[in-house]
């Protein structure tokens, strides 16, 4: 059976221009943000539903998922949108400031990984997400997918 990673670069490719082109960035930006919110969303799901989410991503987004995933570390249970936005740019580390700049940047850029990822995610995916996060990331999360796929 061969192998077309190709295949997989262009499906990864095709999400990070999306996300490129919603938050105005280069592309190196877009992968960054994707990559630091996927590591704070596994990191809220248990590892049952990170199974599922990692089931529908495509196949270069599921490395990315794992990458440097310890599933036996327990993580920190957030409570508020605030907290969550903290984590996601503890996970981007030094490139933080410039990737998610003040509140509302890193609000806009969040939502265009979620909009992206509502692509690829079913919507009774997104269901299980929200269900194991706190009522305002649940809204947050809603709203963002909610606003609607853009055309690219």
């Amino acid at each position: 059976m061969a192998t077309n990673f190709e295949k997989y670069a262009a499906k990864g490719n095709e999400i990070v221009t999306m996300i490129a082109k919603d938050i105005q960035a280069p592309k190196d930006k877009a992968a960054r943000v994707l990559r630091a919110v996927l590591h704070a969303l596994r990191n809220q799901l248990n590892l049952e539903e990170s199974f599922q989410v990692m089931a529908q991503l495509p196949m270069i987004l599921k490395a990315v998922y794992v990458d440097q995933w310890n599933p036996s570390k327990t993580f920190r249970r957030i409570h508020k949108l605030d907290e969550f936005i903290d984590i996601i740019r503890e996970e981007d580390g030094k490139n933080a400031g410039y990737d998610f700049g003040n509140d509302q940047t890193a609000k806009n850029t969040v939502r265009a990984v979620f909009r992206a990822l509502s692509y690829f995610l079913s919507e009774g995916e997104f269901e299980d997400i929200k269900s194991v996060m706190p009522a305002d990331i649940k809204e947050f999360v809603a709203a963002s997918i909610g606003e609607g796929r853009k055309s690219f």
